[in-house]
């Protein structure tokens, strides 16, 4: 009888999405990354919101990827602390999804930087954030030949909209995946392909997400499954 593979075992890094008592865009699951990792196939783990100081190896251990969301806000820059988690990732290979602030302190930890108030350092782009208004969306271009593109698909995808922040300078070693109708950068990933990294504007976890959007959960997943088995194989020819 043949084993079943094991689950990726995902650690959220951040705070959830917090719990409300109004509509959920896909209405299959609850809000949260714990809800949505789950339905989407993962057995997810609470990492919390501040990293160690040191002892990463065995701090992350117990997971096979991260979901990097918000932490403490900070203007979206990068701690010392962060940096140290980001580039032991990326030196390890972890695959890594960085969600809304989350996205911003990747880009900043890695080099970049951000317009801090996007109606005045961009008055021409869209509304990106509108109080009043729960559930603001508006549509993205996803571009062609990157991860975003095998996940979502080609083209124009209508996500969801709370932030007031966004990316200026694009960190080294990434590229753009995905970019609002006005120019404004969505999403980002890694141009390692060893290495499984992106970053996303939206918040695919949140009451106004939409059912598609757990794609890029199963993105993660897929990336998380092909190093374990990549791990197993270097195991098993290790001990031939």
């Amino acid at each position: 009888m043949a084993v079943p593979p094991p689950v990726p075992r995902i650690g959220v890094f951040g705070m959830d999405e917090p719990a409300t008592d109004g509509p959920r865009g896909c209405r299959l699951w609850d809000v949260g990354y714990m809800s949505t990792l789950k339905a989407a196939g993962a057995e997810p783990i609470m990492l919390g919101t501040t990293p160690p100081r040191r002892g990463y190896k065995e701090w992350l251990s117990m997971v096979d990827g991260i979901v990097w969301t918000s932490t403490v806000e900070a203007g979206g820059q990068a701690s010392s602390e962060d940096i140290a988690f980001m580039q032991w990732c990326r030196k390890n290979k972890v695959p890594l999804l960085a969600i809304d602030h989350g996205l911003h302190v990747l880009n900043t930890a890695c080099g970049g930087n951000l317009h801090q108030e996007l109606s005045l350092e961009r008055p021409e782009a869209l509304q990106h954030r509108h109080p009043p208004e729960k559930g603001l969306r508006h549509a993205i271009l996803v571009l062609e030949n990157t991860h975003l593109t095998e996940i979502y698909g080609e083209g124009e995808l209508v996500v969801n909209s709370e932030h007031r922040r966004g990316i200026s300078k694009l960190a080294r070693g990434f590229r753009i995946s995905a970019q609002a109708l006005d120019g404004v950068i969505e999403a980002i990933e890694g141009e390692d392909p060893q290495w499984f990294t992106m970053g996303v504007q939206w918040r695919p976890a949140s009451a106004s997400a939409s059912g598609l959007d757990i794609q890029l959960f199963r993105g993660l997943l897929d990336a998380c499954e092909e190093r374990m088995l990549a791990s197993k194989q270097k195991l098993e020819m290790a001990a031939a």
